[in-house]
Order: C-alpha cells, then structure tokens, then sequence
C-alpha cells in the first residue's frame, strides 16, 4: 500500500523537531499528528505564520474516527499511534515531496531505519522527480513548481485545507502522484 505523507517541522536545518506529520493511504483512510514536544525556540516568523497557525488538534490526545487517526501528543505518543496505525496494513511503501527532509524526520521518529515497523520499505518514493519528469524540466525547476497550480491544472476536484498543514500536503501529493502515474501507464 502506498502512504502519501507530509511532515511540517521547525526548520530546515540540522537539529529541526517535528511539528506535524499528514499520511493518507491509497485507500483513503487517514493519519494526522500534531507534536507537542517540538523545540518551540526553533520556530521563527514564517514557521509560526504558515504552519503553527494552521494545527487544529488543540486538547486532543489520540482518537480514531471515521475520518482517520488524529493525534496530539509528545514524539513518542505519536510514534506509538503511528506503528499501530501502519501495522494496519501488508506492506507500506511511503511517498513524499522532496523527501530528504521527510523520510529522515519520519526514520528519526522511529530511531533508525532499522527500527521502521516490519512492514514498512525503507526507500521512500520522491513525486518532485515524476513532475520533472511529467513536464520535462529539471528537479530544480519541479522543486520550484507550485504543487497548488499541478493540482488545479491535473486534477478534477479541488483538495480542501491549507498549504503547509501536513494532512493536506499529503492529499496534494497523492492526488499528484496518482493523475501523473496513471498518466505515464496509458
């Protein structure tokens, strides 16, 4: 099964902490993680404007509702969800947007790559070289790319949410992946 996941985080830099973490299945069913333990001095004006004003879980433990897995709670709660959220399924291949910042914060939360649960590859599949690829220019210019202009332009239904909230980056990058690699099969 292919995860569609996002990470919102304090920084690109070294010693960044997670703040959010969006995944969303092939199939639909959701997980969403709001960090409470994250280094909040880490957090500058465009960290605190774009993303820390867009989490939504405040007073919210963990809980699972028709809409998915929702969880607010340190690194380690949200770990522990996250195992037994993914241990839902076979096998587990991880898909992202520029993922070296993602899938090393995501390997982190578990410790190491060793330690990701059984059922999870340990290669995450990056959607930035399938749209340099699409549109025939360079990683770079995919980087650059707005994904909210890919979306509106591949795409029959809008995505609801705002950028830069984990869970609706991930719909973003299914919602590509999908209409991109379906695309290069026909």
């Amino acid at each position: 099964m292919k995860i569609f996941f996002d990470t919102e985080f304090t920084g690109l830099h070294k010693n960044t902490t997670l703040v959010s973490l969006g995944c969303v299945a092939e199939d639909g069913r959701t997980f969403y993680a709001e960090f409470t333990d994250y280094d909040k001095s880490q957090c500058d004006g465009w960290i605190k404007k774009n993303v820390l004003e867009f989490l939504c879980l405040n007073g919210l433990g963990g809980n699972e509702d028709l809409k998915g897995t929702k969880v607010r709670g340190s690194a380690e709660m949200v770990k522990n969800y996250l195992k037994e959220w993914l241990s839902g399924f076979d096998s587990v291949q991880f898909v992202s947007d520029v993922s070296h910042y993602d899938f090393v914060l995501l390997i982190d939360l578990f410790g190491t790559a060793f330690d990701l649960p059984e059922n999870v590859c340990a290669a995450c599949h990056d959607i930035n070289q399938d749209i340099a690829q699409h549109y025939g220019i360079s990683e770079r210019e995919a980087f650059d790319k707005s994904r909210e202009e890919i979306v509106a332009e591949l795409c029959s239904l809008p995505i609801e949410g705002v950028k830069h909230n984990a869970l609706y980056d991930a719909e973003v990058i299914k919602a590509i992946y999908q209409e991109i690699s379906g695309r290069q099969r026909l």
